[in-house]
């Protein structure tokens, strides 16, 4: 469908109504890890199609380990994962690969390559999996690099733009063969509160007028509550999920203690201990470690 005739919503607006009886990505009992050291487990959930989807928790509790595995980087050890209701892992290797052709993935860096203008970076894909011609790709890239507001980078280096347009480019590159799920890990890591603000602006805008659906892995609570709809809140104690819900419903009426806390930005308060200094000393060292 041409981009230019898709409205797009209303920067900053978060009030998309998925259909909720479409579910395009769907995990049942999921358990994934490395090698024999499980990771998460019991891992349910279903993404509906057109809906921005948040992995949450703190860190270290699995987020990018589950969207690895979501994109088929990491086979999990159980359970099952279907794509628009085909089997991901169940199929020879020539299945996922057409199954992958559908995503888009932004890493947490951008991983564009830095000996390639950004230009060739987003060309990558288009060159790699369609038989296109030049001028035809060079159209395309174009395209996606307007969408970002990066069309004056086209033959610049990573080197020569700043990290939130290293993500931007990212995006257009992700973006390249028009998927119908974009993921992205942690995509306002390392960026200043305007440029991540900006960026949670283009998502939603890319998810209103593309009609694109996103997976996001991030921990930054003012981009969780300004983009997401629905998601999920792993724990990195039990290995399981312990919340379902969209951030802004986790935040105002979780009654888990650690999900309320997380959400709320809210100290946990530890046990006193039973040596000098009793509840005093648990305390200094709280306010010391900062949680």
């Amino acid at each position: 469908m041409p981009v230019s005739t898709m409205p797009a919503a209303p920067p900053g607006e978060a009030a998309h109504k998925p259909d909720d009886s479409e579910t395009l990505l769907s995990l049942r009992d999921i358990t994934i890890g490395y090698g024999t050291k499980v990771i998460q487990s019991d891992v349910s959930l279903d993404v509906r199609r057109g809906s921005i989807f948040a992995i949450m928790g703190g860190s270290g509790c699995g987020k990018s380990t589950i969207l690895r595995s979501m994109v088929g980087l990491l086979r999990p050890m159980s359970g099952k994962y279907t794509v628009d209701g085909d089997d991901y892992w169940s199929g020879p290797d020539s299945h996922r690969t057409a199954l992958n052709r559908r995503f888009g993935v932004l890493f947490q860096s951008g991983a564009l390559w830095s000996s390639m203008t950004v230009g060739a970076n987003v060309s990558l894909p288009l060159e790699m999996f369609t038989r296109l011609g030049k001028d035809m790709i060079r159209h395309l890239v174009e395209m996606k690099l307007g969408l970002v507001g990066l069309s004056h980078a086209i033959d610049l280096y990573p080197s020569e733009i700043s990290g939130g347009m290293c993500k931007r480019a990212g995006l257009a590159r992700a973006m390249a063969l028009d998927p119908d799920v974009l993921f992205f890990d942690e995509p306002s890591a390392g960026l200043d509160p305007i440029t991540s603000a900006r960026l949670d602006d283009l998502i939603l805008t890319l998810r209103d007028g593309l009609g694109a659906t996103i997976v996001v892995v991030s921990h930054e609570l003012p981009s969780l509550f300004a983009i997401a709809d629905d998601g999920i809140f792993l724990d990195a104690q039990t290995k399981k999920p312990i919340a379902h819900g969209s951030p802004r419903d986790l935040r105002d009426h979780s009654t888990d203690p650690q999900v309320h806390a997380f959400m709320n930005r809210e100290a946990r308060t530890e046990p006193a201990t039973n040596g000098p200094g009793g509840a005093d000393t648990a305390r200094k060292g709280q306010n010391a470690s900062g949680k």
